[in-house]
C-alpha cells in the first residue's frame, strides 16, 4: 500500500484546492445574472441562451475524460492551471462580445478547458487516505454551495457598473486563481505514480473512455447513480424558476431566497457535517441514506400546496445531496488505482456534462406536455432508480 501524505501536507493542499474551487465557482456565478442581458442585443430568443449553456456542456463532455487522462500522465497541477487560464480567456471573450459567434466561442473554450473540477477531484484523491476521502470530497460541495451564494450577488452588484463588468471580473478571478495555483499549489501525483503509457487516439473518444471507466459492476453502479441523480437535479437547476412562476407566482427575489436556502444547507452539510460523521458510518450507508432523503425532498417540491413550504422541501433535498455527492466521489476514487484517478473523475465529469445536456431537455418537455410538477415527480423516480443501482453494485 502506498503511504498516505503527511497530515500537514494534506491540510495545506486541501486548503489550496478549496480556495481554488471557491474562486472558480464565484467567477462562474458572477456571470449568472447578466448573460441574458449581454446577449439580448444580438438575439431575443430564450433558445439562444439555452444553446450557449449546451455549447459549454458539449465541449466539457468531450474534454473531461481527455483532461483526466492527461492529468494521470502529466500531473494534476498543469491541467488545473491551464484550465483556469482557459476560463479566463473564455470570460474575456464574453466581455468583448460583438457577435453571437464570439459568445459561442467563449463558451466552447470555457467548456473545453473546464477540467479544473476533474483535476481537483483527482488531486483530493491523491492527498487523502481512504478513510478521509468522503469528508475531503465534501470540501468540493462546500465550495460550490458558498460560491453560488456569493457569485450571483457579486454579479448583480457589478452589473450596476456595466453589463460587461461581471465578465471582466470573472476573467480576472480565473486569471488570479490560475496564477495562485501556478506559484503556490504543489503537485499531488509524483512521477512514479503516474500513468506509464503515453496518450493515444482513443483518449480523444469520450465514449470509449466512459466504457473503460465503467469496467466493473461497482463502477457501473456508481456512475449510474451519478447520472440518475444529476439528471434528476437538472429539473431543479433549469426549470425551478418557471415552475414557481406558473404555480406560485414567485418573483425572482423569492426564488433567490429558496436558492440561498439550498446553498447554505449544502455548504453546511458538505463543509461541516459530513466531516463530523464520515468516520462513524460507511460510505455505502451514507450514500443510500442520502438518496432516500433526496427522494423525499424532490417529491415534496412537487407536492407542497403553498409556496412557503418550498424552502423546507429544498432544505431536505440539500441534506440528502450533501450526503450523496461526497460519498459518491469517495467510492469512485476507492474503486481505482492512483494511476486511474484522472480517468475516473474525467468520466465523472463527462457524465455530469451529459446530464447538463439531456436533463434540461427532459425537464422542459415533461413540464410543457405532461404537468408542471412532472419534472419533480419524475426526478423522484430517477432518484429511486439511482438508489437501487447503487445498492446492487456497492458492497456493504
Amino acid at each position: 500500500m502506498e503511504p498516505s501524505p503527511a497530515p500537514r501536507t494534506n491540510r495545506r493542499a486541501l486548503t489550496f484546492i478549496f480556495v481554488t474551487i471557491l474562486l472558480d465557482i464565484i467567477g462562474a456565478g458572477i456571470m449568472m445574472p447578466v448573460v441574458p442581458y449581454i446577449v439580448r442585443p444580438y438575439s431575443h430568443d430564450a433558445l439562444t441562451i439555452g444553446l450557449l449553456a449546451v455549447a459549454y456542456s458539449v465541449a466539457q463532455f468531450f474534454a473531461a475524460p481527455l483532461l483526466g487522462a492527461i492529468s494521470d500522465r502529466h500531473g494534476r497541477r498543469p491541467v488545473l492551471v491551464i484550465s483556469l487560464f482557459g476560463a479566463a480567456i473564455g470570460y474575456s471573450l464574453f466581455g468583448i462580445g460583438g457577435a453571437l459567434s464570439v459568445f459561442f466561442l467563449s463558451r466552447i473554450i470555457a467548456g473545453f478547458t473546464g477540467g479544473n473540477l476533474t483535476a481537483a477531484q483527482a488531486y483530493i484523491a491523491d492527498v487523502s487516505g481512504p478513510d478521509d476521502r468522503a469528508k475531503n470530497f465534501g470540501l468540493v460541495g462546500a465550495a460550490f454551495g458558498l460560491g453560488f451564494i456569493l457569485g450571483p450577488s457579486i454579479g448583480g452588484v457589478l452589473a450596476k457598473i456595466s453589463l460587461t463588468a461581471p465578465a471582466w471580473v470573472a476573467g480576472g478571478v480565473a486569471l488570479t486563481t490560475a496564477t495562485f495555483g501556478w506559484f503556490v499549489l504543489p503537485e499531488s501525483l509524483p512521477p512514479e505514480r503516474r500513468r506509464a503509457h503515453p496518450l493515444h487516439l482513443g483518449d480523444f473518444n469520450p465514449f470509449r473512455l466512459l466504457l473503460k471507466a465503467m469496467s466493473t459492476k461497482e463502477l457501473r453502479g456508481l456512475f449510474s447513480g451519478i447520472f440518475l441523480s444529476r439528471f434528476a437535479m437538472m429539473a431543479l437547476q433549469t426549470n425551478f424558476a418557471i415552475y414557481t412562476l406558473d404555480r406560485f407566482k414567485y418573483s425572482p427575489s423569492q426564488n433567490a431566497v429558496v436558492f440561498t436556502v439550498l446553498g447554505i444547507t449544502s455548504t453546511f452539510m458538505q463543509g461541516f457535517l459530513i466531516r463530523r460523521i464520515s468516520g462513524r458510518y460507511s460510505d455505502r450507508g451514507m450514500l443510500l441514506t442520502g438518496l432516500a432523503i433526496m427522494v423525499v425532498g424532490m417529491a415534496s417540491i412537487a407536492a407542497v400546496p403553498v409556496g412557503w413550504m418550498l424552502s423546507p422541501a429544498i432544505a431536505v433535498l440539500a441534506i440528502g445531496s450533501g450526503l450523496v455527492n461526497p460519498t459518491l466521489q469517495s467510492l469512485i476514487s476507492k474503486a481505482g488505482t492512483a494511476e486511474e484517478q484522472g480517468l475516473l473523475f474525467g468520466a465523472n465529469g463527462a457524465i455530469t456534462s451529459l446530464t447538463a445536456i439531456l436533463g434540461p431537455a427532459w425537464a422542459g418537455a415533461v413540464f410543457d406536455h405532461v404537468a408542471y410538477t412532472a419534472p419533480y415527480w419524475s426526478g423522484s423516480l430517477f432518484l429511486i432508480a439511482a438508489w437501487f443501482a447503487v445498492r446492487r453494485a456497492v458492497r456493504a
